[in-house]
């Protein structure tokens, strides 16, 4: 295990005033600066430590020292592969095999792709517990974006929130669709006298998928799906509301004769790099088993 250096940022004030609302106007939240004042952070101006209270001038250098994270109790470092797409200070983007939960579950306590990034995090010296940004479910295959710092987080919630983070998906469903883009735009709660089932009902949360169809076959179609929310299964729900199930998701409705699981894969993703600012796009291939769907119609 490598030594833990703490998470830290260092920007540059813009104006003269109070460090306080400089911090607000960088995004770290009272709650973040709550941790650091109590969790053994630091904030320093011109290598000095001060107080939020402290009075910033133009050009001053303000650095943020993150405390160091604790795995939480529940979760377990544990060997195993991670297809890793890029990693850099802040951001890990991984490629999530079918079958693999993202978390622990009561059912799956191990082998996930959270006790996986968790022993990564653990041997290179990462003071990070885990923060998914966006989870797949156990049977959806494709881009994960984890977050090495609590801030982070924070900075890619506020994406999410604003759209500035995107996820594209694609799919095989039965039947034929016919139109080729259109939004599905209906509202999702949970299903009555379940835990796990969500259905559209009008009493549910605003939910919005945007659908492509690429590709309309004999018993089924080839999708590419974009999120323009997040709820809960949201992509399996919506097809599954107008007819056209995932092909694999026998909870709402599809088949498993041709794909052991649902056929749903987070093919991109796209964001700003929460330090730099920078746009970034990352893809993943559809894996093998969906892509033989397409083998075998050609």
């Amino acid at each position: 295990m490598k030594q833990l250096n703490p998470f830290q940022l260092t920007y540059a004030a813009k104006e003269n005033g109070i460090l306080r609302e400089a911090l607000s106007d960088w995004g770290i939240s009272k709650r973040t600066l709550a941790s650091v004042k109590y969790g053994g952070g630091l904030i320093l101006v011109n290598g000095a430590e001060v107080t939020v209270r402290h009075i910033v001038e133009k050009g001053d250098a303000v650095t943020v020292i993150f405390p160091l994270e604790e795995l939480g109790g529940g979760l377990k470092a544990e060997p195993g592969p991670l297809k890793i797409i890029h990693e850099d200070e802040a951001l890990l983007i991984v490629d999530k095999p079918a079958l693999q939960n993202t978390i622990p579950s009561r059912e799956h306590p191990g082998g996930s792709l959270a006790n996986f990034v968790a022993q990564h995090f653990e041997d290179n010296g990462v003071p990070a517990t885990l923060h998914i940004a966006t989870r797949l479910d156990r049977d959806t295959s494709g881009l994960v974006c984890i977050a090495k710092n609590r801030h982070i987080h924070h900075m890619l919630s506020l994406q999410q929130q604003s759209k500035r983070m995107k996820r594209q998906y694609e799919a095989f469903v039965h039947g034929t669709v016919g139109e080729k883009d259109f939004l599905i735009t209906e509202p999702i709660g949970r299903k009555d006298g379940s835990i796990i089932e969500r259905e559209v009902r009008q009493d549910g949360k605003f939910a919005e998928t945007a659908v492509e169809v690429l590709h309309d076959f004999e018993e089924f179609s080839h999708l590419r799906l974009q999120l323009n929310t997040g709820r809960t299964h949201q992509i399996r729900v919506h097809l599954s509301h107008i007819g056209h199930p995932l092909i694999g998701d026998d909870l709402y409705g599809g088949s498993r004769s041709i794909i052991e699981r649902q056929a749903l894969h987070c093919r991109s993703l796209e964001l700003l790099h929460p330090v730099s600012g920078e746009k970034m796009f990352f893809e993943s291939l559809l894996h093998d088993d969906m892509a033989a769907l397409l083998q075998v119609k050609r």
